[in-house]
């Protein structure tokens, strides 16, 4: 199996504080991630090192086989999916334009460039895919959040990535549009058996049916990490969050639910 991503024993200072400790953590291809844990527990540093934004102050990342430190940045991040509901764009670009800045790895549209044909018929792929070609022509301020995260998916995918990172997608979607973006997240996972992907969130409702694998994160520590079921159970999530959690799983998806106190018996 190819390993997609690499992490060993990888610590993170920032300012004087320690953020991560020994961070151990491993990825291949086809696996899908979650990251879990609570605020601050240092998920979107280790999200900085899977899309080869962040350098750790000791221990080593490999990202696609190329460790960070060693390889040139921006090539390598070419070959990763990055969807981040709070895309920074502010030009009243269509639908299809924001996909195609997928290829070029920036936010606006660069001056004086122009896609392929071939770029062209995969971007248009992508949208029909993710159910938008009736909105290709769209600009960007008239869709709603759930079109606007099916965009940024396609955007993410334009260049055929490796590694897809969705950090907190669902962010700001209303039940409905949350459904429709992860029904779309697990499609992917039939579409591109091959990709890997590290799904970010603080909530267990918002984990795709296709998910595979899970990362427990609190305090900068890994609590717990492999296969999903192994990990989100009530005894680790409650280790994590450190607030007694019942973790249900049920057709297909996860629920957690702060746990309730036994009632003492009437005698």
């Amino acid at each position: 199996m190819s390993i997609v991503l690499h992490l060993d024993r990888v610590t993170f200072r920032r300012d004087g504080k320690q953020i991560l400790y020994g961070i151990d953590y491993t990825v291949n291809a086809g696996e899908h991630w979650v990251m879990l844990g609570p605020n601050g527990a240092g998920k979107s540093t280790v999200l900085g090192f899977c899309g080869a934004v962040t350098h750790p102050t000791s221990g080593t990342v490999h990202v696609l086989g190329r460790q960070l430190g060693t390889v040139e940045l921006q090539a390598l991040r070419r070959s990763i999916g990055h969807v981040n509901p709070r895309h920074p764009l502010r030009s009243p670009l269509t639908v299809r334009e924001v996909v195609l800045t997928g290829l070029t790895g920036t936010v606006e549209t660069p001056s004086r460039w122009e896609p392929t044909a071939a770029q062209l018929g995969r971007a248009r792929e992508l949208i029909d895919l993710l159910g938008l070609a009736a909105r290709a022509e769209d600009r960007w301020p008239t869709l709603s959040q759930g079109e606007r995260g099916r965009a940024l998916i396609a955007r993410a995918l334009v260049a055929d990535p490796r590694l897809l990172l969705l950090d907190e997608p669902t962010t700001g979607l209303d039940v409905a549009a949350r459904e429709q973006l992860l029904d779309t997240v697990d499609l992917l996972h039939r579409t591109h058996p091959e990709l890997a992907s590290v799904l970010v969130t603080h909530h267990l409702e918002e984990l795709p049916e296709g998910t595979t694998h899970a990362l427990l994160i609190a305090e900068g520590r890994v609590v717990a990490a492999g296969p999903v079921h192994a990990v989100l159970t009530s005894e680790n999530v409650t280790a994590a969050f450190r607030h007694p959690i019942d973790v249900e799983f049920r057709d297909g998806r996860w629920s957690a639910r702060a746990a309730r106190p036994a009632r003492a018996s009437l005698s």
